[in-house]
């Protein structure tokens, strides 16, 4: 039997209530230490605030990921823990370091850029070893950190190459290994998959992931991409106008999120405007124009009587069908405006009576698709009391 758990309002995190607290991440552990501090960072160029106050702890061996569109300052932060940037105020500490005047090439760090900056006239043994060799460190361990790193990135065989003579996940690659041949603390990395096509992204995805783990190093990545952030991160911070507005493990930024912008910007949802009319502690209950119904949540809120508030629903929590559910509850009629069929899921565009459409997806899970649907039915929608979650911001 499983308990619905408790959410801080604040990030959104499921609070764990009881376990044992060593097989816990470090990040939920008391009195754990973190590997870079992040304390008040703000970075203003002339009267624009492009970071604005932003406090964070990440732990070691995490890898974890800002998320955010254009402009939200994921990037200036980046730039900043890199020290490309200087903070206008506030501390960086890399394992207990302040950072405050330490130039970028004395600093733990490396960084993977979005372009991957590869030496063309160089070959692929001759990139990764760069960094080595002007630090002049001896040329046989130069030449077995080399190997050990076209190994790990699966490129042993393509060492004499050219850049040029390689595919984009290839080249990827070799950034990633030039990267980590300097055995950095901390590596920063700058939509480091945002130039490979969508299979490929997907595939390298994984490749990143074990790597990070076999080595043990600290990533923090920035991405504007949603499936991938929620693919690689241990935690994610998802950035907005120059804030951090939610930190949390992605399922819980999916499944719980903070706010509004949260639920919108992190996949696809459905929102429903209303007015609480029962607020108890452990369910209320909102009515909503929008729904033309009563929506029931099984979790309580900290809200004033009869606030308005918005209830976010994701669209494969809906079930749909042309029969009546047994419930007056969380089922509200509409009329099938659009459908997209997409292979793995079909996807409903449904218009209730209020004019509010709502998303619908629906796995296809065999080939005669169950029970046909089509443009202009009038179906209804329906949802459990945990499908939903109710949002005050």
């Amino acid at each position: 039997m499983t308990s619905t758990p408790t959410i801080d309002q604040q990030s959104g995190a499921a609070l764990v209530t009881s376990a044992d607290a060593t097989s816990l991440p470090l990040w939920k552990q008391d009195g754990a230490e973190p590997f870079l501090r992040i304390e008040n960072i703000t970075k203003n160029f002339g009267e624009f605030t492009a970071v604005d106050n932003i406090s964070l702890d990440i732990y070691k061996n995490e890898l974890f990921c800002l998320l955010g569109g254009s402009g939200s300052g994921k990037s200036t932060l980046l730039r900043m823990l890199a020290g490309f940037e200087s903070p206008t105020s506030g501390r960086i500490l890399i394992d207990g370091v302040d950072m405050a005047g330490i130039q970028p090439w004395k600093r733990p760090v490396n960084m993977m850029f979005q372009s991957y900056a590869l030496f063309p006239h160089l070959s692929v043994e001759d990139n990764i070893a760069f960094g080595l060799k002007r630090e002049g460190i001896d040329r046989s361990e130069v030449k077995q950190r080399v190997a050990q790193m076209l190994d790990m990135v699966q490129l042993g065989h393509l060492g004499k190459r050219k850049p040029h003579q390689l595919s984009g996940g290839q080249r990827q690659r070799v950034a990633l290994a030039r990267s980590l041949v300097k055995r950095p603390k901390l590596l920063l990395l700058d939509e480091p998959l945002g130039a490979l096509d969508k299979k490929l992204r997907e595939e390298t995805q994984f490749e990143l992931i074990n790597i990070q783990e076999e080595l043990g190093v600290t990533f923090v990545v920035v991405t504007h991409d949603q499936e991938e952030a929620m693919t690689l991160a241990t935690r994610i911070g998802v950035m907005n106008h120059g804030v951090i507005v939610q930190t949390a493990e992605p399922h819980d930024v999916y499944e719980y999120p903070n706010s509004r912008f949260v639920a919108e910007f992190v996949g696809s949802v459905n929102l429903f405007e209303g007015k609480v009319i029962e607020d108890q502690p452990d369910s209320v209950r909102i009515k909503s124009k929008e729904a033309g119904s009563v929506l029931y949540v099984n979790h309580g809120i900290s809200c004033a009587p009869n606030q308005k508030v918005s209830v976010a629903l994701r669209p494969e929590k809906i079930k749909i069908g042309k029969r009546k559910p047994d419930q007056d509850e969380n089922c509200i009629q509409g009329i099938i405006e659009e459908i997209a069929y997409m292979g793995s899921l079909s996807v409903y565009r449904v218009r209730l009576a209020s004019g509010k459409e709502v998303r619908v997806t629906q796995p296809n899970m065999s080939r005669d698709m169950g029970e046909r649907l089509t443009w202009n039915d009038p179906v209804y929608l329906s949802w459990t009391v945990d499908s939903s979650v109710v949002l005050t911001a």
